[in-house]
């Protein structure tokens, strides 16, 4: 007989969480507090699949429980684009990417001329480079789509809103609500994160771009539509308010340092959201009875998403 499961918070954590519950045989209802899937901090994500790039700040355990990711995200979302990872700096902060090449592995090391060869829109701006070809990228807004419609297909049934099914009345009932969870998980606490995305025709990128710098390293991920996602602040503050002009101001300076056509580039959003997270900034899935918590994805949802999820089916059905 088939588990009834409840997986409250259709975030990147509860999509996936769900996804992989039904796959495994459960029927799985999901039910998110907000109009739409990814009312919270994955929507604003950058959608990097990252692990070996992430290992420069990250414990260990994110490297180790990560290095599925990108096979699995493949796997569903066929948009996924696995074309690595490009960092780069300007000359004055090269002993940042010395720093970040010392902390980190699986690269390959370029002059400007394969900076060039990899994305040529670059060409004669940086001399030197780090490569992560194992690495890859995603909509994060069009992967939880697909996840919502994954989940559907597998027969799923999905609820927003005040139309929120009985805990009660399921064999499990899997947390997924992020930082509205926090009176329930000691030591949950918001990491303000701020973000932008601009629509610049003039460029073009394959990958992700990563420009180090000593005070507000940041991120420039390629979207559809000649639409760039620039990352993302990490503040320590439980601030819900927009995104404040200091943080524009440096998120905005780095895409023109990147490169100066993004000084031309529409503004088409600018936004600010909590990312949860526990003091070690580890995502944790932790067991009360026949609740499970999958919490605390910090930087990490769409990286660590399916490791944690695993976890939560290895519980509910055993290991495979």
């Amino acid at each position: 007989m088939k588990p009834e499961i409840l997986v409250s918070g259709a975030g990147v954590a509860g999509l996936v969480t769900a996804v992989i519950l039904a796959e495994r045989g459960g029927a799985v209802c999901l039910h998110e507090a907000g109009a739409r899937i990814g009312s919270g901090a994955s929507w604003m994500a950058g959608g990097m699949l990252a692990p070996w790039c992430e290992a420069e700040s990250a414990p260990e355990e994110i490297t180790r429980d990560s290095l599925d990711a990108v096979g699995w995200w493949r796997a569903h979302v066929p948009e996924c684009a696995a074309n690595g990872t490009l960092v780069v700096a300007p000359p004055r902060d090269l002993p940042e990417l010395a720093r970040f090449a010392r902390r980190t592995s699986h690269f390959e090391t370029l002059d400007g001329r394969r900076i060039a060869a990899l994305e040529p829109d670059l060409a004669d701006r940086f001399d030197k480079g780090l490569f992560f070809p194992e690495e890859a990228h995603l909509d994060p807004r069009a992967a939880l789509v697909a996840l919502r419609e994954r989940l559907i297909a597998l027969g799923g049934k999905i609820f927003h809103g005040e139309d929120r099914p009985a805990p009660e009345a399921f064999d499990w009932h899997i947390d997924c609500t992020g930082i509205a969870a926090r009176d329930s998980l000691r030591g949950l606490r918001g990491m303000r994160g701020e973000m932008l995305l601009l629509r610049c025709p003039e460029l073009h990128f394959r990958r992700p771009v990563r420009l180090l710098h000593p005070r507000i390293p940041v991120y420039i991920v390629p979207r559809a539509e000649s639409v760039f996602m620039v990352g993302a602040t990490m503040i320590e503050a439980e601030d819900s308010r927009g995104i404040t002009v200091r943080s524009m101001t440096d998120l905005l300076n780095a895409a023109y340092a990147l490169h100066p056509a993004f000084a031309e580039a529409e503004i088409i959003e600018a936004n600010a959201g909590l990312r949860p997270s526990f003091p070690d900034n580890i995502p944790k899935v932790i067991r009360d009875g026949w609740t499970i918590h999958v919490n605390g994805m910090y930087r990490h949802g769409f990286l660590l998403s399916p490791a944690r999820g695993m976890e939560v089916a290895a519980m509910v059905f055993g290991a495979e």
